[in-house]
């Protein structure tokens, strides 16, 4: 994907349309505003006990307490689900808006063990997924730097983002993801990728228990069942610990942050 190219545009500040770059200048490309400017009615974040109490997606999109976590995109794993390239669009939208804003931005891949390290529980989950009743038939899909363990070359990650590989479906379990997340002082988490209804959600549930914001980029996400990630989505906004939201108001909301 090739992100499309950036025009600064003279416009007066004032236009209720646009999102300003700087004094006097929007941010545009061939087809319009970026992240189209919507009148966001300013409410003071609520306090008790000298605490900050976020509720509106721009209390939370702090760019210095927010994190963006991008799960699984690998190679391997966007050809087994519908619509990649669209996923990959989004997530790459998201990821220009984070790095734009200074966000700080961790990568997370899937990982197989070789057969001789495979425990009984990574027998059981393989066989399930890969259908077969058989161990000896089972094959290990994300060996580390086999071809489909890669993150996708267009979101390739930059010298100062990390990468942590995980064997768990939380990208908080047995990762230094939550280590990293609390020396930064992070108290919201952005997640985009693939897939919602198996990494996203439980990476959520494991925030929310933490006392991390799950912020959820829902075009960002993709899914290998569509049933199944929807019965996700259900289940989180039930819960209420998830903030839910879009590419493009997530954009803007970074914008808005930073003035």
């Amino acid at each position: 994907m090739t992100w499309p190219k950036l025009e600064l545009a003279e416009q007066p500040i004032s236009s209720p349309d646009l999102v300003s770059a700087r004094p006097g200048v929007c941010l545009r490309n061939a087809a319009g505003p970026l992240f189209p400017r919507q009148s966001v009615p300013q409410v003071p974040m609520k306090r008790m006990h000298g605490l900050d109490i976020p509720q509106t997606l721009e209390d939370i999109c702090d760019p210095q307490r927010l994190a963006l976590v991008v799960y699984d995109m690998q190679i391997g794993i966007l050809k087994q689900i519908r619509n990649p390239q669209a996923i990959v669009a989004n997530v790459s939208r998201v990821l220009e808006a984070a790095r734009g804003a200074g966000v700080r931005t961790f990568f997370m891949r899937h990982m197989s063990l070789p057969k001789e390290l495979m425990g009984a529980f990574s027998y059981r989950m393989a066989m399930a997924w890969q259908r077969t009743g058989d161990p000896e038939k089972v094959t290990p899909w994300f060996l580390r730097d086999s071809p489909g363990f890669q993150i996708t070359p267009e979101l390739a990650p930059r010298p100062s983002e990390a990468i942590f590989d995980k064997l768990t479906m939380s990208a908080l379990e047995g990762t230094p993801l939550s280590i990293a997340l609390r020396d930064c002082g992070i108290t919201a988490v952005a997640l985009v990728g693939v897939a919602m209804e198996i990494g996203i959600e439980p990476t959520a549930r494991h925030a929310a228990d933490i006392g991390i914001v799950p912020v959820i980029v829902e075009d960002a996400c993709g899914s290998g069942h569509a049933e199944a990630a929807q019965r996700s989505i259900e289940a989180l906004k039930f819960a209420g610990d998830a903030v839910f939201t879009d590419s493009e108001a997530f954009g803007r909301a970074l914008q808005h942050k930073r003035g």
